[in-house]
């Protein structure tokens, strides 16, 4: 039997997400910008093995505390409405970057990290697809994409993917949110 390359793999079936959203409920509506940005930073502490600060202000800047380094980050959203049986994760992700990435051009996104929130039910997609489609110049340091995956017994699971296929495969991990939002689990997939 023939082994089936990880870009062949599908990740992260999002079209169960509309679901996840009902199940959430308010509270994790409420919340959800905070998870989403805490999930990116847990990642990042757990790929840079060392604590890294709060979000230092609303504009989105993550602040390491032990080096002062800081990452200035934008935000987009692929909102449920883009979702339904018809859509197509990999060319709404895609759009989401692109809608970005022309809204100033190198001057705007220079220096920041991207981070996608896919929040439409639109099916499984696979990231080292998506990250060899990034538009050039692509004029950000690097894009996350981030989505809640499921939910299990109130805690969030969400997957994040680093949209970068330089060291062979795009970087995923899974991170559970605990219902009380006091413990972050992460998971390295590939």
């Amino acid at each position: 039997m023939q082994a089936t390359p990880l870009d062949e793999i599908p990740r992260y079936p999002i079209q169960e997400y509309g679901d996840c959203a009902e199940a959430a409920g308010a509270v994790h509506q409420e919340r959800r910008p905070l998870a989403v940005g805490q999930a990116v930073r847990e990642v990042w502490r757990y790929a840079l093995a060392r604590d890294i600060g709060e979000l230092v202000d609303l504009r989105g800047i993550v602040h390491d505390e032990a080096t002062g380094e800081t990452w200035p980050t934008e935000h987009v959203m692929v909102p449920r409405q883009s979702g339904g049986e018809e859509a197509d994760a990999h060319a709404l992700i895609l759009a989401a970057i692109e809608q970005k990435r022309t809204k100033g051009g190198a001057a705007y996104a220079s220096g920041k990290t991207l981070v996608v929130f896919l929040d439409a039910g639109a099916g499984e997609w696979y990231p080292n697809r998506v990250a060899r489609a990034l538009p050039d110049p692509l004029h950000f340091a690097t894009v996350w994409v981030v989505g809640l995956q499921k939910i299990d017994d109130g805690n969030y699971v969400y997957g994040v993917t680093n949209l970068d296929v330089s060291n062979g495969d795009a970087p995923t991990f899974l991170v559970l949110i605990n219902k009380d939002f006091d413990r972050w689990e992460v998971t390295d997939l590939q």
